[in-house]
């Protein structure tokens, strides 16, 4: 970070501690493991990994780029000077989040750390923070005792309930050979719903031990609730009445969902979904399940999202009809979330072919069906992307003008042609 400047430093950290990051899992998972008890020190280099990385290109988008080249989120998470090693090595290693995380942006722990947290700030038009009046400092006590309860039923469901539904069930060769299609897909989806508790366990706890620290407090709502999910991992509602892929996404891992829409999703010029999931594979580990369950994920992703365009507008009116696509589509979304993560589960590279053979592929075929025979509409943000990027370029230009010394006539006239360019590129695409 100090050595190749803020111009580059995102690309170089990038690089450097996903690499490191790999082969420290290379090392554990194929080296280091003979058999035995092993040492999983990956998790923590995992969380330290997204702050390092979180942090390199929040310096870059503070110092380097400028305001209007950036997306709000990006403007808001921007950091305008470089910290301190004692400040480094505070965010990446504070005892609250070394073991589990959750991730969490530079800026809120500074924020929480020096004390500044139970202030109300705004954003100014800088993007700088503006205090305006301090508010009183809650208890976290109601918000810790609940995800305690929430840990302790987590841990009695995974210690009891999970261990008789084993998903290596699933590719048993007795259950394949006289279990029926109903009963396949719902053992599927059961066994896949007993592994779950054991990841909410651990998110929560997670949760719990920095709200117990005092960070995590993201403000009140309109009836003076204290509000402690600034730094949640999941919502176990959301997660299991999603009726979508998205929605289901969007409420699991919370944090490193937006580690990977940061780092990857808005910065990618092309296939931004396909690279996400590439990275989310490569971060997790090198165990050939996880690169399925990913590879998957891009396909089922893709397929419920040409779905939903094309036909979630005729179910939305009248509510019976909206509760019936309702029903329907969280019956297909559980059946897919359960169908993609079972390589995730098995970890290897045989049964997890041996599962999605004994279902024939189906979904795989299905997927690209779906894509193959629907129109794909394009997403809102590769419009506000190609128009980012133009408007960039627009401004790179008029400054190259201006320094040329050319008159202001000439600077404003390429304004006029690179906006008028830039609306018809944005008609076009939206027809």
């Amino acid at each position: 970070m100090i050595i190749i400047g803020v111009e580059n430093m995102h690309t170089y950290c990038f690089v450097f501690a996903l690499g490191y990051l790999t082969v420290c899992q290379i090392t554990r998972v194929y080296i280091f493991d003979y058999g035995q008890y092993s040492a999983d020190f990956s998790g923590p280099m995992m969380i330290i990994t997204q702050k390092i990385t979180s942090l390199a290109y929040e310096i870059h988008d503070g110092m380097f780029r400028k305001d209007e080249e950036l997306t709000p989120s990006q403007r808001g998470l921007a950091v305008r000077r470089m910290p301190s090693l004692l400040e480094y090595l505070s965010y990446n290693c504070n005892f609250m989040g070394i073991l589990a995380g959750p991730l969490c942006s530079y800026k809120d722990y500074i924020t929480f750390i020096e004390g500044r947290s139970y202030h109300m700030t705004q954003s100014s038009e800088n993007g700088k923070e503006e205090m305006q009046y301090e508010r009183t400092e809650p208890s976290p006590n109601i918000a810790v005792i609940q995800k305690l309860l929430v840990c302790g039923l987590s841990l009695l469901f995974h210690l009891t309930i999970s261990k008789m539904l084993p998903v290596e069930y699933n590719i048993d060769e007795h259950f394949q050979a006289t279990a029926s299609w109903p009963t396949k897909v719902t053992y599927l989806y059961v066994s896949l719903l007993a592994a779950r508790p054991k990841y909410y366990f651990a998110w929560t706890l997670a949760d719990a031990i920095n709200n117990a620290a005092g960070f995590g407090f993201r403000g009140y709502d309109k009836n003076g609730a204290a509000h402690w999910d600034l730094i949640s991992n999941l919502r176990i509602q959301q997660i299991e009445m999603s009726t979508s892929f998205k929605m289901f996404l969007d409420n699991w891992n919370i944090q490193t969902a937006l580690w990977l829409k940061r780092v990857c999703y808005e910065r990618a010029s092309f296939s931004p979904t396909i690279q996400t999931f590439i990275l989310s594979a490569i971060w997790h580990g090198v165990y050939p399940g996880y690169y399925l369950t990913f590879l998957t994920g891009v396909l089922m992703t893709l397929a419920a999202r040409a779905m939903r365009n094309n036909f979630r507008h005729y179910f939305i009116e009248p509510p019976p009809l909206k509760l019936f696509y309702d029903v329907i589509t969280w019956t297909v979304t559980q059946i897919a979330i359960s169908y993609t993560v079972v390589p995730f589960v098995l970890l290897s590279i045989k049964p997890s072919f041996m599962f999605y053979s004994s279902w024939y592929y189906c979904l795989h075929i299905a997927g690209i069906l779906v894509l193959l025979l629907l129109p794909v509409k394009k997403t809102q943000r590769g419009k506000n992307t190609l128009e980012n990027v133009q408007l960039s370029r627009s401004k790179k230009f008029d400054g190259r003008e201006n320094s040329l010394g050319q008159n202001s006539f000439s600077t404003i006239s390429n304004v006029c042609n690179q906006n008028q360019e830039i609306a018809s590129r944005h008609s076009s695409l939206k027809q």
